[in-house]
């Protein structure tokens, strides 16, 4: 029985994707539920999976093809079926060495994706060493040899003093989906926002002391979930959203739409970028079960598994740029939203108290904010306010 093999069905917030990588050959043998194909949108890696055991018999999209949601991308055959007519005349030739294809004189080197990724890369067919069937030059050969994996790049003679010539690398790589979407919102949000920063800086001593103290109990009582400073600032800013609505609003047209809950999304970076999952309801939320969903955003953020309407909404977010060494940077917004939170490295530096010099482990904390919004007086009491809390803790529980 043959099967067509859809893409899934996207979220209306979704338009298209990419065919990505098969992970399957026309012809193979494939078990219910395994990988066929990924499927790259603007957001997140969607999956497609084999609805039964049987062999996939033609790929209607090839790597790099345009899908709409829902759309046909291949057909299946169910059933234990052996072999394709393909995959059977290429095994009744394994008693042989095939000879070794001229990839010069072949006829037709490389399918469509590999022909679209060669003029991509601004690259022949007879550059690349085919591992297709019949010779063929495949999009994976393509990326390997961009990548160095089965070539090396030309080299581009550079004299420099009288040295000699050095090898002069460089690669052309298509932006993702992903890349290219983060790129037009950043735009969008230096176009279309006054967007003003304002800083401040925080003792971390008191949360380092607490964590101190507490760290092994409670790990313990809450099995496993570690006690880092992320709960700690997304609690504390719960609490700041509340006292200051518009920080926590976002504008939609010529209307401000004020929220009345505090959706916060956690920047996490994973091999395609940077992507921000959404915390939903913090104010009501314990420390432990914020670093306990962090942690589970992470760890699934690194094996693509971050569902896309966990991407969806939010109403603030905090990005942590300290995990990467960065000591002060300017965050920016993540529209519609009208604030946004940045957390850097932890340094000791000299610091006054009470008339004395004295080191203590220091935050510079950002808030940039859209001025059509929030004034640069709500602004500022914000960030005073995620700084009293963090410097003294006991204010989060007790919401002072």
């Amino acid at each position: 029985m043959a099967l067509e093999i859809n893409a899934p069905v996207f979220p209306e917030s979704v338009v298209e994707g990419t065919i990505a990588t098969w992970h399957k050959k026309t012809g193979e043998m494939v078990r219910r539920d395994e990988l066929l194909a990924d499927i790259e949108t603007d957001k997140i890696v969607l999956e497609v999976v084999a609805p039964e055991e049987g062999v996939l018999e033609k790929k209607l999209k090839e790597e790099g093809a345009t899908v709409t949601s829902g759309e046909a991308i291949a057909t299946f055959l169910v059933g234990a079926v052996t072999a394709s007519k393909e995959s059977e005349a290429s095994q009744s030739k394994t008693s042989t060495k095939p000879a070794k294809p001229n990839l010069k004189t072949s006829p037709n080197p490389a399918g469509p994706a590999a022909r679209k990724a060669l003029k991509e890369q601004g690259l022949e067919a007879e550059q690349v060493t085919a591992t297709g069937k019949g010779g063929r030059v495949t999009k994976a050969d393509v990326n390997a040899y961009r990548q160095g994996a089965t070539s090396q790049p030309a080299a581009v003679p550079g004299s420099v003093g009288d040295d000699g010539d050095y090898e002069r690398h460089e690669k052309r790589v298509p932006m993702t989906r992903l890349r290219a979407s983060i790129a037009q919102r950043l735009v969008q949000a230096q176009h279309e926002a006054a967007m003003l920063t304002t800083f401040n800086e925080v003792n971390m001593q008191p949360v380092l002391d607490l964590r101190a103290s507490y760290r092994e109990k409670f790990e313990k009582v809450h099995k496993g979930v570690r006690l880092g400073f992320m709960g700690f600032f997304v609690r504390a800013a719960a609490e700041a959203l509340k006292r200051f609505p518009s920080v926590n609003a976002s504008l939609d047209g010529n209307d401000i739409v004020y929220h009345g809950y505090q959706d916060i999304g956690v920047a996490v970076s994973s091999e395609r970028g940077l992507i921000v999952p959404v915390i939903r309801h913090v104010e009501h939320l314990s420390i432990a079960k914020i670093e306990a969903t962090i942690r589970d955003f992470g760890e699934r953020a690194r094996e693509n598994k971050i569902r896309i309407e966990e991407l969806q909404g939010g109403t603030f977010t905090i990005t942590n740029g300290g995990i990467f060494g960065s000591l002060m940077s300017t965050p920016i917004l993540n529209p519609p939203q009208t604030g946004i939170l940045g957390m850097h490295a932890i340094k000791a530096r000299p610091v006054v108290e009470k008339g004395q010099i004295v080191v203590r482990p220091m935050m510079y904390l950002a808030l940039s904010y859209d001025h059509r919004v929030i004034d640069g007086r709500e602004a500022v009491q914000f960030l005073v306010a995620i700084k009293d809390m963090i410097e003294d803790p006991a204010r989060i529980i007790l919401e002072l």
